[in-house]
């Protein structure tokens, strides 16, 4: 982690991909739970994220169910991770093309016990793999879901080398039969266009 900035609600963490960084809300404890903000605008814009978030998705998966690595090229997304139940290995992608970070990922463990949260720019395949019996995933979303727009690079591309720390994770169809990075044409692939 690079750098952190924070206001009194939220913490910002910089990772080694410029623009992908955690975010680690307070937590107010007490003898009936918790209380949490999990996303307050202005707060975040002090932190620098600044999208506005127009779609919220959530889902739930048992252990070593993989999702990913996804990206939408004509309708982008950029996403705010965090899980509600049970733990993630949370992984981003840098695939944007001339991109200096082009084909590093970065990943993090999100818990509902840390309440920690992860946010991806557009521009960043993302992928999850459920590392406790049950999870529930939820993320917010800067662009809708749109189907036709699906892209995707398999979990396995031997040239990004992710650790997963599970050798046959369970795997959609759609995901198993997702291409290595190598053999997407740089035309379906998204433009870095700077810091």
């Amino acid at each position: 982690m690079s750098s952190a900035a924070q206001n009194q609600t939220f913490e910002r963490v910089d990772t080694s991909l410029p623009g992908v960084c955690l975010v680690q809300p307070r937590v107010f404890p007490d003898s009936r739970g918790f209380f949490l903000e999990s996303y307050h605008e202005s707060k975040f814009t002090a932190l620098g994220i600044t999208d506005r978030f127009v779609q919220d998705s959530h889902s739930r998966s048992m252990k070593n169910v993989l999702r990913g690595l996804h990206y939408q090229l004509r309708t982008p997304q950029a996403k705010l991770c965090r899980v509600v139940e049970g733990e993630a290995l949370d992984v981003a992608v840098d695939i944007r093309v001339g991109s200096p970070h082009f084909g590093k990922w970065v990943s993090v463990v999100l818990s509902s016990q840390r309440a920690n949260q992860i946010y991806i720019p557009a521009g960043f395949a993302h992928g999850f793999l459920a590392l406790s019996p049950t999870v529930q995933f939820l993320y917010k979303c800067s662009g809708v879901y749109d189907p036709a727009d699906e892209h995707g690079v398999l979990w396995s591309d031997p040239r990004l080398a992710i650790d997963w720390g599970v050798a046959q994770p369970l795997l959609s169809q759609k995901d198993a039969a997702l291409p290595v990075l190598d053999h997407v044409s740089p035309d379906q692939l998204p433009r870095y266009t700077g810091p």
